[in-house]
């Protein structure tokens, strides 16, 4: 390792932390872009922080006996990172779980690897249309920016405490959960108005087969009024996300 030049060896610290965010960080890490078009956004990524990021790395790269050491703390310390992001970006697939729900479209499934094998389709939708509108909106830098500050708040070579990392993740999911909640409301009211509707008109004729009559009304109203109020609701969560990102590493 002495022979490694140390500029090299800096660099490679700086892409472990970054290379290892982007390998979970959402859109990034999506599996229709291929893992070599991954790695190298990564490296890239990598070289255009490498102005701003080196001094934080440079004084760690002449220590070559613990340089394995503190490679492992970088990459620990970036899926971690990237965890949270992605906790947080999990909000509007959850979203679009509850939508579905109250639509009636449980049963419309697609394969998703990224939340862990089939998902439904309007969560699928939502969670791509957010990606979208992400980086459309320009949240994808404040992303980039929270891996600069993240030198500030976790120096190289030193691994986050346990217990307040776990605290952060629960409070993060927490959040998610809560921002699911709100988004999704607008479709939670139409759900409970509409189930309560085709109660009572099961109620008031009970010989009619209710469900059958009301269900195609209810998928037709409901994207309809989905449809109304996706374009609030992509925007509220990519402003939820930067105000998010914003007070947690600003």
């Amino acid at each position: 390792m002495a022979g490694i030049p140390v500029e090299a060896t800096a660099f490679l610290l700086l892409f472990a932390r970054v290379g290892a965010v982007l390998m979970v960080l959402p859109v990034f890490s999506e599996d229709a872009i291929p893992g070599r078009i991954r790695m190298m956004i990564a490296f890239a990524m990598t070289l255009g922080l490498w102005g701003l990021l080196s001094p934080y790395v440079m004084p760690f790269a002449r220590d070559t006996a613990m340089l394995p050491g503190i490679v492992v703390v970088e990459l620990l310390t970036g899926l971690g990172l990237g965890m949270l992001v992605r906790i947080m970006f999990f909000a509007m697939a959850t979203a679009g779980s509850i939508i579905s729900l109250q639509i009636g479209l449980t049963s419309a499934l697609l394969s998703d690897s990224q939340q862990g094998g089939q998902a439904m389709a309007l969560s699928k939708f939502v969670s791509v249309a957010a990606s979208v509108v992400c980086m459309a909106l320009l949240v994808h830098h404040l992303w980039i920016a929270a891996i600069v500050r993240s030198y500030t708040t976790f120096p190289v070579g030193g691994l986050p405490a346990a217990g307040d990392f776990a605290t952060l993740a629960f409070a993060t999911a927490g959040r998610s959960l809560a921002l699911a909640v709100s988004l999704a409301a607008p479709m939670i009211v139409y759900g409970i108005v509409f189930n309560t509707a085709l109660g009572l008109s099961a109620r008031l004729a009970p010989a009619i087969q209710v469900f059958f009559v009301m269900q195609p009304l209810n998928l037709v109203f409901g994207i309809a009024l989905f449809a109304t109020l996706a374009g609030a609701m992509m925007t509220a969560f990519a402003g939820s996300m930067a105000s998010w990102v914003q007070a947690g590493w600003g």
